[in-house]
């Protein structure tokens, strides 16, 4: 069973990361601020303008397997580094075969959206229960929304053909999203949530989103690399280049549980504020330092949180779920497994 490692992120604009020894070092102003074994590591993110790495740094990750990604201050990735992964010639063979042949993909992409769409339904009734008190308009409005993508799951499974189930998709995540400001329970205006901004993100929440799949998204693309797989070929999204098509399609089924409740966690609770966030000329908002730092730490305290896997009946942490999915979906593709058996989360 593979070990949930620790991921390294740098938000210092300024800082450059080098090798020192068996650790990555990290200077600013030729001070250096931090020294992390890179036994202990699976992945190295900065985010800002002015981060920089030596090729000897570059060079020691890819020789052990550290993802190491350059993104800019809002999470977009910029770049990656790492090492020349061929994985099993076979296994990639299938995957080709697999994204090249209508059916399979559609069968791939349907377990995909479906879990997505599960578990996003699951949000909204857990929403209901703990937040909306029985009669009230809110209520009312979640319960109905819960119906309507247990009919989407329906609609999923069905679904002819790609172009189809991306419109089921694209129906569903509408009717959550038109949600979402009910599942907000902080009582700052300025964290209202009226509908989903991506580039740039116009509001709190839709920041705290775009930051939150970003991270998700390095973590997914490291587990398809790390098990063999080609993270650029995917089944729903389709290659495009520059785009990790088969991340994409993974990180769906995760979404609402590593990204979505963390957001909702991070508010509700109270951990961020208003102060934590600035909005630009251009009206795109985006978090303050300090904010990004609580934010990370928040996010690996979320993959350390355990839980039993559906599938595998086993007791893992949510950091390893990218991992054991990238690992299904190759059994999948090896033809051990029938069908894809993604993520629902209970």
């Amino acid at each position: 069973m593979r070990r949930h490692l620790n991921t390294l992120y740098v938000t210092t604009d300024g800082a450059y990361l080098l090798q020192d020894g068996e650790t990555v070092a990290v200077r600013i102003a030729r001070e250096t601020k931090l020294r992390v074994p890179l036994h202990n590591l699976e992945g190295i993110v900065t985010f800002g303008w002015d981060i920089g790495a030596s090729p000897q740094l570059m060079a020691a990750c890819a020789d052990r397997g550290v993802t190491l990604s350059f993104c800019d201050p809002h999470g977009r990735l910029l770049a990656t580094s790492h090492r020349y992964a061929p994985g099993n010639v076979l296994l990639r063979r299938a995957q080709y075969r697999a994204a090249d042949d209508p059916n399979a993909s559609l069968t791939v992409a349907r377990s995909c959206i479906a879990a997505k769409i599960a578990n996003s339904r699951l949000i909204l009734q857990r929403a209901q229960r703990d937040h909306a008190p029985a009669g009230s308009p809110r209520a009312e409005s979640l319960a109905q929304a819960a119906a309507h993508l247990a009919h989407r799951i329906e609609a999923t499974l069905a679904a002819p053909d790609l172009d189809a189930l991306r419109g089921i998709e694209g129906d569903a995540a509408d009717s959550y999203f038109q949600q979402f400001n009910h599942l907000l329970t902080h009582p700052e205006p300025s964290f209202r949530f009226t509908q989903r901004s991506r580039r740039p993100p116009l509001d709190p929440p839709n920041t705290l989103l775009s930051f939150l799949y970003s991270l998700l998204a390095h973590d997914v693309r490291s587990a398809c690399e790390a098990v063999g797989l080609d993270a650029a070929v995917g089944f729903l999204h389709r290659d495009r280049p520059g785009r990790p098509g088969l991340a994409l399609d993974l990180m769906e089924e995760l979404r609402p549980v590593l990204a979505d409740r963390l957001v909702l966690t991070l508010f509700n609770r109270q951990q961020l504020k208003p102060t934590d966030f600035i909005t630009e000329p251009t009206g795109a908002v985006r978090l303050r330092d300090d904010a990004r730092k609580q934010v990370l730490v928040a996010w690996q305290e979320r993959k350390n949180d355990e839980l039993i896997h559906p599938f595998l009946d086993e007791k893992v942490t949510l950091g390893l779920v990218p991992h054991l999915q990238a690992r299904l979906l190759t059994r999948h593709l090896r033809g051990d497994l029938d069908a894809y058996p993604a993520f629902l989360w209970r």
